[in-house]
């Protein structure tokens, strides 16, 4: 399946389908078995690039409707 990217109100990028995420290094991720992923917006998690619901308590607030 092609990669779908989700921006969700107010919260992570949701990534499905067939991708790769590379740190600065090239280095990639071990993603198998994991059909989605959620990539932080807000900056403030602990388990950078990835999602760990800080969003919820920091005030993080991020638009996101195609224009």
């Amino acid at each position: 399946m092609p990669a779908k990217i989700t921006v969700n109100e107010n919260g992570p990028l949701k990534n499905e389908g067939d991708f790769r995420i590379l740190d600065a290094a090239g280095n990639a991720w071990n993603l198998e078995g994991k059909p989605a992923v959620f990539i932080c917006r807000c900056g403030q998690t602990a388990k950078a690039p990835f999602c760990d619901g800080t969003h919820k308590s920091c005030g993080f607030v991020g638009p996101s409707k195609a224009v």
